[in-house]
């Protein structure tokens, strides 16, 4: 192990608060290109000025339930200072940033918020927070990066009166490097970019980078099984975890002595995916590397979704996947060819695919050497590296664009899955159809893009981004949409979510993903845990 010193941790000033009403910070947000623009005119008649945005100081908030004795007996366990019923504390923990939640957030009438934010230092805060919790009957949300897009961390009160944020931030440390065994222990507060800074300085990497990457939490991703753009390389975050620190209001349960074990069940299992709804993880244990010597670039057409997908199956099956591996259909090429007119060579046509490989020179040869054949003997044609370079450089900027087109009257949002490769054309066929097929009953055709993000020698995860002209009540026009979708996923025999968790959204399938016998399952582990059931009220267990 190395010896770390008490500064090895993330800096506040480092950690940005994304704006309430949008994703991310004020200078990720960027008018719209004239490309776009013109598309929007072209596809759905749409050429408005952009809304007008209110302050946060300006938004009206259900009034705070949080009795006096309650907020002192609160501030005895975390410090006066770390319990706020302030407006703007609470706005910012109203939920996460899925189109809907963002939609209702534009809405004049009073925001539901928690009734107050607290922000322990440690383990045993954060034990003692639920204890008191469970013992007074008050509702607590874990709340990591706020980035949840399936209503995670929606501050639900279910039956209980008061319901608080549990701001996890503070639990900001790298508490131990073992470099020997490539292991490194994190924080559940730290952020994606917090992270990786405090691993750099021991010279490693987690390479975990999911598009949230900027702003969610080491705890998130385990709570919610988050997979990294680079999963063909590194694994989802789940493959990563080593060990957990979880609190719940019955006790402590530190999960996880070795790579491997047949003693029993591995219980990590139920926490790894376990949306705050069994316990709190507080600090995890991680699979780590070495900062990677170099990164190499190809970017590839393919002439149709289906010959690109049986190429990235080949290089899958083969071994010689890349770190990034990822293909565009023909609709989601078309508009990133519209948002950038230079992809550095020949015009694109068909589908694009990006592939990144990280390591050691001689690795990186060999292996970018390897699927380089793979793929073109599969019917791809090599297009150099800037198409690859350029969609790393904007890899984490997508949601931005999400939100300009919400401003101009646009509906824009997304969807996830995954299944076996033998079934991946049905899904997407399927999905497809019924996005577009309820959008258009309702008046308003949509254009229905989809790409693979995330690979297995088994199959792959299909990622969907719809965009239509809103409606009067846009936020049941896509309620109609994700309804249809989740069915047809649930009748293609996919899973209802690859990496975006559960949450509230995808609540109402997991009777269909897990059965009733596993239901029951789920209901028995949580009463043993959370016996008082104020961990996350309305997600993941039905």
């Amino acid at each position: 192990m190395v010896e770390l010193n008490s500064e090895m941790s993330g800096s506040t000033a480092e950690r940005p608060s994304m704006v309430w009403d949008a994703w991310g910070v004020p200078a990720g947000h960027q008018p719209l290109s004239a490309q776009i623009r013109g598309l929007l005119t072209q596809v759905f008649g749409i050429s408005g000025e952009p809304a007008a945005r209110r302050d946060e100081g300006d938004v009206p908030l259900v009034a705070s339930t949080l009795t006096a004795t309650t907020r002192a007996d609160l501030a005895a366990l975390v410090g006066a200072e770390h319990v706020s019923t302030d407006d703007i504390d609470r706005l910012r923990h109203a939920g996460g940033k899925s189109t809907p939640d963002l939609l209702r957030r534009r809405d004049t009438r009073p925001q539901d918020a928690p009734d107050a934010i607290v922000a322990p230092a440690d383990h045993d805060a954060v034990l003692a927070v639920l204890r008191y919790c469970s013992a007074h009957g008050i509702a607590v949300v874990p709340f990591g990066g706020g980035t949840s897009v399936v209503g995670g961390v929606d501050p639900v009160r279910g039956r209980f009166p008061t319901v608080i944020a549990l701001d996890l931030r503070r639990l900001d440390t790298l508490t131990d490097v073992d470099p020997v065994s490539g292991t490194a222990t994190l924080g559940a507060g730290l952020t994606g970019p917090q992270a990786e800074k405090l691993l750099a300085g021991q010279g490693l990497s987690l390479g975990h980078f999911p598009q949230s990457f900027e702003f969610a939490t080491i705890g998130g991703f385990a709570a919610t099984r988050s997979s990294g753009q680079a999963s063909a390389g590194y694994g989802r975050f789940d493959d990563m975890v080593q060990r957990l620190v979880v609190a719940t209001p019955q006790g402590t349960l530190d999960l996880g002595r070795a790579p491997a074990s047949a003693a029993g069940p591995d219980l990590r299992e139920l926490f790894v995916g376990s949306e705050g709804t069994l316990g709190v993880i507080t600090s995890v244990t991680v699979r780590v590397h070495p900062i990677p010597e170099t990164t190499a670039y190809q970017a590839w057409s393919f002439p149709d979704f289906a010959t690109g997908a049986a190429a990235l199956r080949t290089v899958v099956q083969t071994g010689a996947a890349p770190t990034v591996l990822r293909l565009s259909d023909e609709a989601e090429t078309g508009l990133n060819l519209a948002r950038s007119s230079d992809i550095g060579g020949a015009p694109v046509s068909g589908c694009l695919a990006v592939t990144t490989f990280e390591g050691t020179a001689a690795h990186v040869a060999a292996r970018s050497a390897e699927a380089s054949e793979l793929l073109s003997a599969a019917g791809g044609t090599a297009l150099g590296t800037a198409p690859a370079e350029q969609w790393e450089h904007g890899r984490f900027a997508a949601p931005y664009l999400r939100d300009a087109l919400l401003d101009v009257g646009v509906l824009c949002e997304t969807l996830e899955t995954a299944t076996s490769w033998s079934n991946l054309a049905n899904l997407k066929a399927k999905v497809t159809a019924a996005l577009t097929d309820s959008l258009t009953a309702q008046g308003t055709p949509a254009l229905v893009m989809c790409h693979i993000s995330h690979t297995y020698p088994t199959g792959a995860s299909l990622y969907f981004t719809v965009v239509a002209k809103q409606l009067e009540d846009p936020i049941a026009q896509w309620r109609v949409a994700k309804t249809a979708a989740g069915d047809a996923i649930m009748a293609a025999g996919a899973t209802i979510t690859h990496h975006h968790a559960v949450g509230a959204d995808h609540r109402p399938w997991m009777g269909a993903e897990v059965g009733d016998l596993g239901v029951q399952v789920l209901r028995a582990v949580k009463h043993e845990l959370d016996p008082a059931g104020v961990l996350n009220p309305g997600k993941l267990v039905p």
